[in-house]
């Protein structure tokens, strides 16, 4: 009996001693290599939750759009005011969607828009891949209807729809972009914002409706600040996973992850981690943080740009690093095709910008930005990479402001990046700056090939002694 009841107790060892992701058998330096990775994979996921959350769920929130599967249009520019996300261009009109595709797909109708108008619907999934674009570059001012499937859905193409587009993820992001052309503008734009819809495609096809999907029970999303640090970032990770079936090219590192209790709809339990194994995952996650600075460095040296960060899987190859980086410096920035950042973060000697100094940057008569669409130079406060509130109320220079703007004697335009006035007869060209530390970002909306290839390059920022 004793022998039968060793062979029995081995075999229930065997069974269940070695499986899941017991803390046991997992040493503090896994942990902490693991914690680091996963952290590096789920920023994005996370972050891009803070923000669908604000947008989409919680009504209480300033930020708030509207419901799941409606368009929320807004007939103005983005201002200081505008907090949830970072770096927001103020060049176009913003709408919004947030699509829910678990009960059916959503058919997203866009208008006829005049040849010369630059607009986008941005399709961005819950891991910030932007997995495909309707607009000008991609689909044509033609208008048409849309339709954006699930993972879970297989179906042929109905009358009436110019084209399926499928995602990874069952939650989904649309920011629209409508180009204003100046101020007097916005009558043409509100019409065109009022011709966009989405649909269900039942609602579209005029037909019953399927069973709607249960509603989400959503969690509470963490602050930006505690996003970098607290461990309830794996919670909400392990939430925002369960609408993002695990692609196959990451079952390995799903499997990996799962050592320490991340994945989809997985109990992250803090209160159940030894304090070694605690001090690791934090250890890890502050790793993330190294790495990325690391990264940072490369960046403010131009040998990464930001147009290597964002994009489809294809073209991330699955680099979370860089989808990280491009979620920090910008969550939902456009792939490169779409429109280009270059950024300012240094000045022409390597050192950050503060606005108690004087820049310049000079763009020759003809060497302006090449854009089949439009340029713009956006300045933003640090920390907070937000636009910065300044008496004259101007975020950006732009090029619809080009024939305001001074010429210099050559025919080149001199753009000025200081606190205070350069003077009247200059202030055409004047971009206010805080008097603390700051960056640029130069957006190139339908960037030319010289511009994709490295032929055009930006001017440098000089400072002024």
């Amino acid at each position: 009996m004793k022998t039968n009841s060793l062979i029995i107790f081995s075999i229930l060892l065997l069974l269940f001693g070695s499986c899941g992701t017991s803390e046991n058998s997992l040493t503090p330096e896994e942990a902490r290599a693991i914690a680091k990775e996963a952290y590096i994979y789920g920023f994005p996921l996370v972050d891009n939750y803070r923000i669908s959350h604000a947008y989409f769920v919680d009504q209480a929130n300033p930020e708030y759009k509207g419901p799941w599967n409606q368009i929320r249009n807004f007939s103005r520019v983005f201002t200081p005011e505008d907090k949830a996300v970072q770096t927001p261009n103020s060049d176009t009109y913003y709408s919004f969607l947030g699509l829910d595709l678990r009960t059916e797909p959503m058919v997203l109708t866009v208008p006829p828009i005049e040849e010369n108008r630059y607009f986008s619907l941005q399709l961005v999934d819950a891991y910030t891949h932007n997995f495909d674009y309707i607009g000008t570059r991609t689909t044509g001012n033609g208008g048409g209807s849309f339709l954006i499937a699930g993972p879970n859905w297989k179906g042929e193409k109905p009358e009436g729809i110019e084209k399926i587009i499928h995602t990874e993820t069952e939650l989904v992001l649309v920011p629209y972009r409508t180009q204003l052309f100046n101020p007097s503008d916005s009558e043409n734009v509100v019409k065109i914002q009022e011709g966009y819809k989405a649909q269900p495609l039942s609602e579209f096809l005029g037909q019953p409706s399927p069973e709607v999907a249960k509603p989400i029970d959503f969690i509470q999303p963490l602050t930006p600040e505690q996003q970098k640090s607290s461990l309830e970032f794996f919670k909400v990770l392990n939430f925002t996973l369960q609408f993002c079936p695990t692609h196959s090219s990451e079952v390995e590192l799903m499997e990996r992850f799962s050592k320490i209790g991340v994945g989809a709809g997985k109990d992250f339990d803090i209160e159940k981690l030894s304090p070694e194994i605690k001090a690791a995952i934090e250890q890890g996650m502050a790793d993330a943080w190294t790495e990325f600075a690391e990264l940072k460095k490369e960046m403010d040296a131009g040998k990464v740009v930001s147009g290597d960060c964002f994009g489809t899987r294809e073209f991330l190859k699955n680099n979370y690093l860089y989808r990280m980086a491009a979620a920090i410096i910008g969550i939902y920035g456009n792939s490169k095709e779409e429109a280009m950042y270059p950024l300012y973060l240094v000045d022409s000697n390597g050192k950050g910008l503060d606005g108690t100094n004087k820049y310049t940057v000079k763009f020759m008569a003809d060497q302006l930005p090449p854009a089949k669409a439009f340029w713009s130079m956006t300045l933003y406060e640090l920390p907070s990479s937000l636009l910065y509130a300044n008496p004259i109320n101007r975020y950006l220079l732009n090029s619809p402001m080009i024939p305001d703007f001074k010429r210099d004697a050559d025919g080149g335009i001199t753009l000025y990046i200081q606190n205070e006035s350069p003077g009247k007869d200059l202030e055409s060209n004047w971009l206010p700056a805080p008097k603390g530390p700051f960056f640029m970002v130069l957006r190139i909306y339908w960037p030319k090939e010289e511009a994709l290839n490295g032929t055009w390059k930006q001017p440098a920022l000089l400072m002024v002694e």
